[in-house]
């Protein structure tokens, strides 16, 4: 199967966000009930460190037409690189293609190509049960429904059985990529889609964390700090991550910086030096890059 890639050059951007901000959404009330529990936020965030890139945000909907137009209303009007996973089969409990077309303001359609690919997929299937492909049966006509996107989305294959996702180009260079809630489908599909279309992003936004344990402080008490380092170097940002029950270091703050190397070079000294005002106990140094 053949695609056209769509063309994604990134919105101009400050020198911190170089790269496309990443999103990802979710869909699927077996999510949000507790039937099943969510793997593609962490496999989309092993996928895109895997490639030098990170995950900025995502959100997990159940099955609402209303709450899934909103957000794809966002997401296409957001500039960014959003991958939306789930409901995008031909079951009633489906909606997200029709929720992606309204969102968009046009018109649902057949695919050619997807329909090609359906109803290759239907023929593969006769074939391994021993029977006749029959197009008109009805329930091969209804499967069709799978391939009926947005007007103007290309397609993203799947490798797993020729069902195929679709992508949708939003506001600026911005663009929504469906792909089905399975993982087994998903992830190779979102792994295409990176490497086809966000190459050249790969290892290009070069990021690092430097961060150290504090022993003894209270995050309040730190506060001022943390905002000081981040007037005083706007190229970073200032994180605090409190645990009181770690296996290793039990109470503590992990406290740091983290953004291009360049900038955490001189921001994480600064940070260093500030803490020393501090009646704290510093304990290990911790750093993260990609």
């Amino acid at each position: 199967m053949t695609s056209t890639p769509i063309p994604l050059q990134p919105p101009p951007r400050s020198p911190a966000e170089e790269r496309p901000r990443f999103g990802l959404i979710i869909v699927g009330d077996e999510i949000l009930s507790g039937k099943r529990a969510d793997k593609h936020m962490p496999k989309v965030i092993e996928l895109l460190g895997e490639r030098g890139l990170s995950l900025d945000y995502a959100e997990c909907l159940g099955d609402s037409p209303e709450r899934i137009t909103a957000t794809l209303r966002r997401a296409f009007a957001s500039g960014d690189a959003v991958f939306s996973c789930g409901g995008i089969g031909a079951t009633p409990d489906d909606h997200t293609r029709q929720c992606a077309a309204r969102a968009l303001g046009i018109a649902l359609e057949l695919h050619p190509q997807a329909e090609q690919l359906i109803r290759e997929r239907m023929q593969d299937i006769a074939r391994e049960q021993g029977t006749t492909y029959e197009p008109d049966r009805p329930d091969n006509v209804h499967r069709l429904n799978m391939g009926v996107f947005p007007q103007g989305a290309r397609l993203i294959p799947n490798p797993y059985n020729k069902i195929p996702g679709f992508s949708c180009a939003g506001s600026g260079a911005g663009a929504v990529h469906f792909v089905p809630g399975f993982p087994v489908m998903a992830w190779p599909m979102i792994e295409w889609v990176l490497d086809h279309h966000y190459a050249h992003w790969f290892r290009r936004a070069a990021y690092e964390e430097r961060s150290v344990i504090v022993f003894g402080a209270m995050e309040a008490a730190l506060t001022p700090l943390m905002e000081q380092i981040e007037r005083a170097h706007p190229g970073v940002k200032v994180f605090s991550l409190p645990s009181v029950d770690h296996p290793q270091y039990g109470r503590h703050i992990e406290l740091g910086v983290k953004g291009d190397p360049d900038s955490v070079s001189v921001a994480y000294p600064a940070l260093l030096v500030g803490l020393h005002g501090f009646s704290a106990n510093i304990g290990p140094e911790l750093v993260r890059k990609i």
